[in-house]
């Protein structure tokens, strides 16, 4: 038999996550990080395609022309006119061949291109980045959660066993006749209603994992306690804000601010002359009509191409405007980033000292509730109280610890979105 709970036990301790472990496994195998992964993935095509569209493409064509009236299969020079050999002659000409054709110039459209893919890797990066920190915030705040849960459902219990006790005692002096049948009722009553909380609190603990394991990517069982100090915050608002321009959710804005002046330069790109290069060799076959033997002929090329927009009717000029009102918004947004990280971080090291203030309160309110509950049973078995003093002090003592309890985890939770805040979540 003890081998028996010795099993159970390891077994129950094996299959409990600590809230590293959910972490770390989340950071990996979440359907979030994933999706972000990807987003990361596509910049980085998109940078690898920027680079490589500037040395051109190679194709290889082919095609088949029927004419009207018969073709040479290839353009006859003057030297070819006087030779007393007849050229090949078609109605129908098949060719096939290598054509490669690469911009020259484009105005740096393309060097802007390659900039502009380059600063959405970075932006990216920057996204998953603040995806991470915002999972492990969400993981953490659940995980709290299920302990403050956990913790008050074990006080809840420990009330219960309290009730069930005082009702034996109280039972047992309704038969001596030293107290009214009516108390053994109304202790009756009350454990009821405890039992109806338990359930209702082993609920919420059941739903609050399924929230964790939803977030975390993977089914958890059970959590394993965390140790942490509550001790007198002590942080300075101005020390930590300087930090910010470090901080993933500014520097997006300033990738943002300079991709909006790539694309600026992008835009009076078209501005400039384009220059192309184009070359081609093959092959030109076709069945001469004079001798309906087959042919053919080698035909090579290089040819290189300018072309200068002279009016679009100010499209140009349009896309140009675009582009820095896109800077400007991101100039905008910019600011307003780091108007809204000072106030999260206000809020956040306030609420801090707030939930520290409302621990040492409700720590103190249990301390007298517990006395209070202790002075009205006392009294109740002198005779010198009824039922409902006591009931009543042991509810405000079972309260005052719920409390206590919650103020504890907020504290806690208080301190993990500050560093959420300041994107310390991910070390």
């Amino acid at each position: 038999m003890k081998k028996l709970i010795l099993i159970t036990a390891t077994i129950s301790f094996a299959v409990s996550s600590s809230l590293k472990e959910l972490e770390n496994y989340a950071l990996t195998h979440s359907l979030l990080i994933k999706k972000t992964k990807t987003e990361l993935n596509l910049a980085n095509i998109r940078y690898k395609k920027a680079k490589v569209s500037q040395f051109g493409q190679i194709d290889l064509v082919g095609s088949y022309t029927h004419y009207n009236i018969e073709r040479t299969l290839a353009p006859l020079p003057p030297s070819a006119m006087k030779s007393p050999i007849p050229p090949t002659t078609t109605k129908d000409i098949y060719s096939i061949g290598i054509n490669y054709s690469v911009p020259l110039f484009t105005g740096f459209a393309q060097t802007e291109a390659i900039n502009i893919s380059q600063l959405a890797k970075k932006i990216a990066n920057a996204k998953l980045k603040l995806t991470k920190e915002q999972l492990i915030f969400n993981i953490r705040s659940l995980y709290l959660a299920i302990l403050a849960q956990k913790e008050f459902l074990k006080a809840q219990i420990n009330y219960l066993k309290a009730l069930k006790k005082l009702k034996k005692i109280t039972d047992l002096e309704v038969k001596l006749g030293k107290k009214a049948n009516i108390d053994s009722l109304k202790i009756k009553s009350e454990i009821f209603a405890q039992k109806a909380k338990i359930e209702a609190i082993k609920a919420n603990i059941n739903i609050t994992k399924a929230a964790l394991s939803s977030v975390v990517g993977k089914d958890v069982k059970k959590v394993a306690a965390i140790k942490f100090k509550i001790k007198k915050p002590r942080y300075l608002v101005n020390k930590l804000y300087n930090k910010v321009l470090a901080l993933s959710k500014v520097k997006l804005q300033d990738f943002a601010i300079a991709k909006a002046n790539r694309e600026i330069k992008k835009a009076k790109s078209s501005k400039y002359p384009q220059v192309a290069l184009n070359a081609y060799a093959g092959k030109n076959y076709g069945k001469d009509i004079r001798t309906n033997n087959w042919d053919n002929e080698s035909i090579w090329q290089v040819g290189v191409n300018v072309k200068y927009n002279f009016i679009d009717f100010g499209k140009s000029s349009l896309e140009v405007q675009e582009a820095k009102v896109k800077k400007l918004q991101a100039k905008l947004q910019k600011t307003q980033t780091m108007l809204d990280v000072k106030k999260d971080l206000i809020a956040a090291i306030e609420q801090i000292k707030l939930q520290y203030a409302n621990y040492l309160a409700n720590a103190a309110n249990y301390k007298l509730a517990k006395k209070a509950e202790n002075i009205e049973l006392t009294r109740y078995k002198s005779n010198l109280s009824i039922i409902n003093d006591l009931l009543i002090a042991k509810a405000k003592s079972q309260l005052a610890l719920a409390k206590k309890i919650e103020a504890k985890y907020n504290y806690q939770k208080a301190k993990y979105n500050l560093d959420f805040v300041i994107e310390q979540g991910v070390k």
